[in-house]
């Protein structure tokens, strides 16, 4: 998420958006989004925002790997992986949870 928040602001093609049918300007609030949820897991402050972060990912891959399979572009496969990696992510933190001693 990182990486590609980067690329969004730093790089700022317009063609990646455009090319998949949105409109160019998405892309800033999206990278926006993407800081903002990384923010929310590192920080571990809101177990509902966490939750909301996780689902904005996965939401995010998700639609990322539809809209390239729509367009038939070829490029699905790094959509695919990011959404086996979100899925890992959330399955892992779930089980580090459940493992955890109670601090009470």
């Amino acid at each position: 998420m990182s990486f590609s928040a980067g690329m969004y602001i730093f790089v700022g093609d317009p063609s990646i958006f455009t090319n998949l049918g949105y409109p160019s300007y998405i892309m800033y609030p999206l990278a926006i989004a993407k800081i903002l949820g990384m923010v929310a897991i590192w920080s571990g402050k809101s177990k509902f925002l966490k939750e909301w972060a996780y689902a904005g990912f996965f939401f995010d891959v998700i639609l990322a790997f539809f809209a390239h399979i729509a367009v038939n572009d070829g490029e699905w496969a790094p959509s695919l992986i990011g959404i086996i990696l979100v899925v890992v992510a959330v399955s892992t933190k779930n089980k580090l949870i459940k493992t955890a001693p109670n601090n009470g």
